[in-house]
Order: structure tokens, then C-alpha cells, then sequence
């Protein structure tokens, strides 16, 4: 049979809606340029009025130019506890919330009662009672001959600030932990329990991987508040960029230029944060996309 008698499909008829399809994103997507760009112009003239304004009470930038990197040294120290202490906050937080979900009554009771102690205590208390109160059952413990327990109880300032932090932040996000792992219907863990999953699996394969996803946007937000958080740390003489401003300040008595610096970058770190956030969201929203 020849080439030429073979008769081929037609090819189908362009989609008459495909243009105007294409065309209402791209002016969508130019309308939302346009926006941001007007939320830009006006970020910028608050920033302006507001450097304007301190220009008027004896604000002085060359000492600011002159000294910012001091406080910028300390951005490491605060970026590292931030992440160390996120980190095991949320082991703490699957913990608990695993605990309060739990029938057994002692897990029950003791994740209610760690949720309900460090909830209702100050943090600036609970860093105290860890980085000076630890050591003086220490040395009891130390004059009862149990040295090698009593050194446990003493911790460096950079371990006592991210155990308070993580013990804090932890205990918060063991309610977030538990709204994630209930928002997963109730009709995936009995059709995992009709193939003879144990609880375990079910726990582990059908509703963690899930509730991560409803969990990481809150996650993100605790993580840019810790952030700030790591502010109180610096009573314990740790050199974040809080201690270094306030250190730098009282040389100078430059109270107001050197802790405009410390706010401008932790407002960087959390405009940063966010961004990371909204990418990480993003990325997870289309691993779930059909």
C-alpha cells in the first residue's frame, strides 16, 4: 500500500479558548506585578519617613555604618541556636503530641503536664531556672557524692539557651503536632487497619506524611518567632546580636543606634525566613497536585 493512500487522523481544531486562556494569565500575572510593586513604593516611603523621623531626635548613621558588622557577628550565633533548638522542638512536639493522643494515661499525663508547666511560665523564667538553677542541684548532687550526674545538672550558656528554647517551643508545638495528626480522616486509619497495619505503621505511613503538610506552615511561623525569641538568651552574656548591640550601647551610650541595627536584622532574618517558608509551602502544596 502506498504512503500517499494511508489515511492519517486529522489533526484536532485549535482551542478557540486556548488565546484568551494565556492571554487572562499574563494579565493576571501583570496585575499582581503592578501590586507589588505599589506595596514596594509604599514600604518605601514609610522606610524613608521613618529614618526622617529619627534624623530629628540626634539619630546618628555614621556611628550606625561604622559599628553594624559588631552586631552582624552575632548573626551566626543567633541563626544557630534558632535552628538547633527548632530542631528539637519538634522531636519534643511529635512527642507530646503522640503522648496526648495517646490511651495509655501515663503518656497522657505526662505530655499534659509538661504542655501545661512550660505554657504557663514565663521564658525568661525557665532560662533562668535552667542555666542557674540546674547548677545548684549540680553541686548538691556533687557534695552527696554524684559528681559524675552533678555535671550533667551544669550546662554552658549557648546548651542552657537552646534546652529552654527547645523545652518552650516544643510544648506550643505540641498542639499544633496534634490539630495536624487529627485534621487526617478517620476513615484512612481504618482502611489501614483493614490491610492489618499496626497502629505504628499506620502512625508512620498514612498519617505523618500527611499531617506534615498541614503541620510545616506553622512550623515556619514558630521558627521565625524562635527567632526573636533568641533575643532573651543574651541574659546569659551568649554574644547574639542582642548582647553585642546592647554591649556596643552602653560603651557608647548609642542606645537607640545600635538597637535600630539589631531590629533591622532581625527583620531581615525574618523576611528571609518567610520567603524560605512560602518556597517550602509551595514545594509541598504541589507534591500533593494531580
Amino acid at each position: 500500500m502506498a504512503v500517499d493512500s494511508l489515511n492519517f487522523p486529522a489533526k484536532p481544531p485549535a482551542d478557540p479558548n486556548l488565546d484568551m486562556g494565556l492571554a487572562l494569565v499574563a494579565q493576571q500575572r501583570k496585575e499582581r506585578l503592578i501590586q507589588t510593586v505599589k506595596i514596594g513604593v509604599v514600604w518605601v516611603g514609610l522606610i524613608i519617613f521613618l529614618i526622617a523621623l529619627l534624623l530629628q531626635f540626634n539619630f546618628d548613621p555614621a556611628y550606625v555604618f561604622a559599628h553594624y558588622r559588631f552586631v552582624l557577628e552575632g548573626m551566626l550565633i543567633t541563626i544557630g541556636i534558632s535552628m538547633a533548638s527548632i530542631a528539637a522542638a519538634t522531636v519534643l512536639a511529635l512527642l507530646g503530641a503522640l503522648g496526648r493522643l495517646s490511651h495509655n494515661p501515663i503518656a497522657q499525663g505526662v505530655s499534659g503536664f509538661y504542655v501545661s508547666l512550660v505554657r504557663g511560665t514565663p521564658l525568661l523564667i525557665q532560662i533562668y531556672i535552667i542555666y542557674l538553677g540546674l547548677p545548684q542541684i549540680g553541686s548538691t548532687l556533687n557534695s552527696m557524692g554524684y559528681s559524675e550526674i552533678g555535671r550533667l545538672f551544669t550546662l554552658t550558656a549557648v546548651q542552657s539557651g537552646i534546652l529552654a528554647l527547645s523545652l518552650n517551643y516544643g510544648a506550643y508545638m505540641t498542639e499544633i503536632f496534634r490539630a495536624g495528626i487529627q485534621s487526617i480522616g478517620h476513615g484512612q486509619r481504618e482502611a489501614a487497619e483493614s490491610i492489618g497495619m499496626s497502629r505504628w505503621q499506620i502512625m508512620r505511613r498514612v498519617i505523618l506524611p500527611q499531617a506534615v503538610r498541614v503541620i510545616i506552615p506553622d512550623i515556619g511561623n514558630q521558627f521565625i518567632a524562635m527567632q526573636k525569641d533568641s533575643a532573651q538568651v543574651s541574659v546569659m552574656g551568649i554574644w547574639e546580636m542582642t548582647y553585642r548591640a546592647n554591649r556596643f550601647a552602653r560603651q557608647d551610650s548609642k542606645f537607640m543606634e545600635m538597637f535600630v541595627v539589631a531590629a533591622a536584622f532581625y527583620w531581615l532574618l525574618t523576611i528571609v525566613s518567610s520567603w524560605l517558608e512560602g518556597m517550602l509551602e509551595r514545594r509541598m502544596a504541589h507534591a500533593y497536585e494531580r
